[in-house]
């Protein structure tokens, strides 16, 4: 079984609940550090988890953008790797152009927890065992989605938009929640599903955004 590598940066915070989320399911996890280079061929799945890589200097997600570990990253998504960015891991695929758009300041400027629901707006091939909608966690003061108004209209057009709020919690264009690339095997999420995997927790709707990728692996 390949492992699903879950990328490291300094200061990221959720990557240890990523990881045991992936082995929650039967998956074996496997740590990417943020300088290293890695064979695409030896994962099957790829998990840019939240946090605050490098403490949201400058933008967040833009200086885990750069790191090394990025080139290897971009090729997994050419190579057609599925990829999960959440939260931080999707601000930090968009800053790497990965994925179309930004995440800017919440509308409130203020941090914002709790729970949301969610409905699916398109399926990303590599989690389409996940229901229609969900209830998924929030943690963050940049999550509102921006993009143009021509090209957020593409996102609609090509089926990319993949979540979409029913409440929106932070002012994102057009309630998005989260998006796909062209090829949708590169796919961004801001609320948490790692939080998300057993009753205790709140919920378990979480879980299939892991256990999907159990046919990959």
């Amino acid at each position: 079984m390949k492992p699903i590598g879950v990328v490291r940066f300094l200061g990221t915070n959720c990557d240890q609940d990523v990881y045991d989320a992936v082995a929650a399911v039967g998956l074996t996890p496997k740590w990417i550090w943020h300088e290293d280079q890695f064979e695409v061929r030896d994962v099957a799945a790829l998990v840019l988890p939240g946090g605050f890589s490098y403490g949201d200097y400058l933008r967040s997600g833009a200086l885990a953008a750069r790191a090394p570990v990025m080139k290897s990253v971009g090729e997994a998504a050419r190579f057609g790797t599925p990829i999960l960015g959440i939260c931080n891991g999707f601000q930090i695929l968009c800053e790497a152009h990965l994925l179309p758009g930004v995440l800017l300041r919440n509308n409130s400027l203020r941090f914002r927890d709790g729970w949301v629901e969610l409905r699916k707006s398109s399926e990303a091939p590599a989690f389409r065992d996940v229901k229609a909608s969900v209830r998924l966690p929030i943690a963050h003061g940049d999550g509102r989605y921006y993009i143009d108004e021509d090209q957020v209209k593409r996102l609609f057009d090509d089926d990319r938009v993949w979540w979409q709020y029913e409440q929106n919690p932070n002012g994102s264009l057009e309630n998005i929640a989260g998006v796909m690339n062209e090829a949708k095997n590169v796919a961004g999420l801001m609320p948490h599903p790692e939080r998300a995997m057993f009753g205790y927790s709140g919920g378990t709707d979480g879980r299939a955004f892991f256990s999907s990728l159990l046919a990959l692996a």
